[in-house]
């Protein structure tokens, strides 16, 4: 028989990686040798306990899975690297794939998937690479892409809840102006309505992951 594959796992929350942990130790070929809840503790824990799998957490309280996949490629080169987490978008993808991850894998999936992409990364498949952020992109195509800066500058302060006036004072414009950006931005996003890119905003601006800037963590 073979040996079991090796699998560490990294998240900050403990219910999370308790769940996690059963699913691997309950498949067929999988164990788990390791966990973490920081980015300092997965530094010292993956020399110690030699992964061939580490499944990562994008967001931790002290960085980030990357920085994680990146420093386990210089102690540890021969193991690889899965990105579990919440943030279903196009940058977080990239920025997985940048690192060095060969694959991505949301929380919402059944266990039995994980498990499924944990085996096939521990026998050498690369399951992220350009072309999946490329497809990802083509399925969903930014609807802010075409917006002029003014645009994008009256788009994010529609999101923050301002009213035409309020907008208007704050770029230092005539309200009308506000009212042709925000005819032409509507025109351009395929919305109806300013309510539609109020939520707009909410859904896709607030939720989206983005890796801190250095020496900030949250």
């Amino acid at each position: 028989m073979t040996d079991p594959v090796r699998v560490m796992i990294v998240d900050d929350h403990e219910v999370v990686r308790r769940g996690i942990a059963e699913v691997i130790e309950r498949s067929d070929g999988l164990t788990v040798v390791g966990e973490a809840s920081s980015v300092a503790e997965a530094h010292r824990r993956v020399p110690l306990v030699r992964p061939d799998v580490l499944l990562v957490d994008l967001q931790l309280p002290d960085g980030t899975g990357l920085d994680i996949i990146t420093e386990a490629a210089r102690v540890l080169p021969e193991a690889r690297a899965v990105v579990l987490t919440s943030f279903d978008d196009d940058d977080a993808v990239a920025a997985a794939l940048a690192a060095g991850a060969k694959a991505f894998v949301l929380k919402s999936v059944r266990g039995a998937e994980i498990a499924d992409v944990v085996r096939a990364v521990a026998a050498g498949r690369t399951l992220l690479d350009d072309r999946t952020v490329t497809r990802r992109q083509d399925a969903h195509p930014d609807p802010t892409a075409d917006l002029t800066p003014s645009e994008l500058k009256v788009l994010d302060l529609i999101g923050e809840g301002l009213s035409n006036r309020e907008i208007a004072d704050r770029l230092g414009v005539a309200e009308k102006t506000v009212k042709n950006h925000i005819t032409s931005l509507l025109a351009k996003m395929g919305l109806q309505r300013r309510t539609q890119v109020a939520a707009w905003v909410a859904a896709h601006r607030g939720g989206r992951w983005r890796a801190p800037s250095e020496g900030q963590h949250s």
